[in-house]
C-alpha cells in the first residue's frame, strides 16, 4: 500500500494536535510511528507528547532542540537554519531506513516558509520516501509546491483567539 502525504496548515490552532491524534490512531493499529518536532526547543514537553510517552511507548519521538529567535532573541537565524538542516538530515536518514509506517514532521512548514530549510530538501524527501511511509507535515504557511504534492490538505483557519482579543498567553494543557 502506498503511503500518502498529509498537510495540516493555516493560522488556526490544532495542527500539531491533529497530527498527534493521527499518530495515536496509527499506533493503536500497531503501526510504527515517528513523531519529529522542529522549532519547539526540545526541552519542555507538551501535553500531547507527555501523553504519547505514557500511553504509546512504541511511538518514537524526536524533539529537536531548536529555539526560534521569536522566543529567544539571542538565537541567530543563520545558526538556527544550519541546525534545522542538520536535524532534518538526521531525520531523513531515519525515514530512509524504512522502519516506520507513519512519520509526522511537526512545524516543518514553518521551517520551509522561514527559509530555515530549503524547499527542495523537503520535496526530495517527499519524492524519495519509502513507498509505504505515510508522511504528515504541519505548520503555518505550507508552500504551494508542498500542497501540490500532498494527498490530504487541511487548512485550519483562526476566526478568533484569546491571545488577540484579551492578551491571554499560551496555557498548559490547552495550547501546549
Amino acid at each position: 500500500m502506498r503511503g500518502l502525504i498529509h498537510v495540516y496548515t493555516g493560522d488556526g490552532k490544532g495542527k500539531t494536535t491533529a497530527a498527534v491524534g493521527l499518530a495515536m490512531r496509527a499506533a493503536g493499529h500497531g503501526k510504527r510511528v515517528l513523531l519529529a518536532q522542529f522549532l519547539k526547543g526540545g526541552g519542555e514537553v507538551s501535553g500531547e507528547i507527555s501523553l504519547v510517552h505514557k500511553l504509546l511507548p512504541g511511538v518514537e519521538v524526536l524533539r529537536f532542540a531548536q529555539v526560534h529567535p521569536l522566543f529567544d532573541p539571542s538565537v541567530k537565524v543563520e545558526e538556527l537554519a544550519a541546525r534545522v538542516q542538520r536535524d532534518f538530515e538526521t531525520l531523513r536518514l531515519r525515514i530512509m531506513e524504512g522502519g516506520f509506517d507513519l512519520v509526522v514532521l511537526d512545524e516543518i512548514n514553518n521551517c520551509i516558509s522561514q527559509d530555515l530549510l530549503p524547499l527542495q530538501s523537503a520535496l526530495d524527501l517527499l519524492d524519495g520516501k519509502p513507498e509505504p511511509v505515510e508522511i504528515v507535515l504541519t505548520g503555518r504557511g505550507a508552500h504551494p509546491r508542498v500542497i501540490e504534492k500532498a494527498d490530504y490538505v487541511t487548512e485550519l483557519k483562526m476566526v478568533k483567539h484569546p491571545a488577540q482579543t484579551s492578551g491571554t498567553q499560551a496555557r498548559e494543557g490547552i495550547e501546549y
